[in-house]
């Protein structure tokens, strides 16, 4: 179905009246000419940010390679010059901006995933990366073999978080296999890869606690919270891990200052 419409303006309109697909966009339009009529549906598309941003061919009375090829930088997916537009010509240019606009967006959401990726990584390795570069100090100074094992197993668990965030970026956000985790066991070993001297936890109302959970990712929610109530306190925390049976909940709690008010809505952002 195509609407035609005699002005940028109008175009506009029908454009946030409903969806479309595509953009035909007539560089000799009443009120505009050239790629001036591209810059203004450009900046008005921008302004709109309820709108989708769709292909756009533009179509020119010009046979002007340099005004043509300079559309498309500007953000055209094509260009026609009307002369010698027809049928085959028309629905080949519309297929192909089509689909270079789906595989530009495709890229779009992959590089976002990406970027998300790498900020994941980099923000969740820092915990066990610190205690084996800590011990390894220690381990270079003293020769203990203890030393030694806390540096393989700092090491180990950056393997395990690895496979996971890989496993997760290939399959997204859900959790596929569980198993009955001890909470307690798996709040001492998280502790072990986060605590600081004069920081304490308390998690004794979890002694007997189990609930069915991914292991290697539950434990690295522990690291983070703690991590968290450690990084963004003046003075060590006391952590707490405790229930809530009224809610049927588990929490991580601490005595420092708690979350800024004016950051408390964006707190599960990425």
């Amino acid at each position: 179905r195509v609407t035609q419409c005699e002005t940028l303006d109008a175009g506009i309109d029908a454009m946030e009246a409903e969806a479309y697909d595509l953009v035909l966009l007539d560089l000799g339009l009443p009120e505009s000419t050239g790629l001036e009529t591209l810059d203004r549906y450009n900046e008005t598309i921008d302004r709109h940010t309820e709108l989708d941003h769709v292909p756009v061919v533009v179509l020119t009375g010009l046979k002007d390679r340099a005004t043509s090829v300079e559309a498309i930088e500007r953000g055209a997916q094509d260009y026609l010059i009307k002369d010698n537009v027809d049928t085959n010509t028309l629905h080949r240019t519309i297929r192909y901006a089509l689909e270079r606009h789906a595989q530009a967006r495709q890229l779009r959401r992959q590089n976002r995933r990406l970027d998300q990726f790498a900020s994941v990584v980099s923000h969740d390795l820092r915990n066990p990366l610190g205690i084996a570069k800590t011990y390894l100090d220690f381990a270079r100074e003293t020769g203990d073999p203890d030393d030694f094992a806390a540096v393989a197993g700092a090491l180990d668990r950056m393997d395990n978080m690895i496979d996971d965030l890989l496993r997760m970026a290939r399959a997204g956000t859900a959790v596929e296999d569980t198993e009955t985790v001890a909470v307690s066991e798996l709040v001492s070993e998280a502790w072990k890869t986060t605590e600081k001297a004069g920081a304490t936890v308390n998690y004794s109302a979890t002694e007997d606690l189990t609930i069915e959970a991914d292991r290697s990712l539950l434990r690295t929610v522990f690291e983070n919270l703690f991590r968290n109530a450690i990084d963004h306190n003046d003075q060590p925390p006391d952590v707490i891990v405790g229930t809530d049976e009224e809610r049927n909940m588990l929490y991580v709690a601490d005595t420092g200052v708690g979350i800024p008010e004016t950051d408390r809505e964006k707190v599960f952002d990425h």
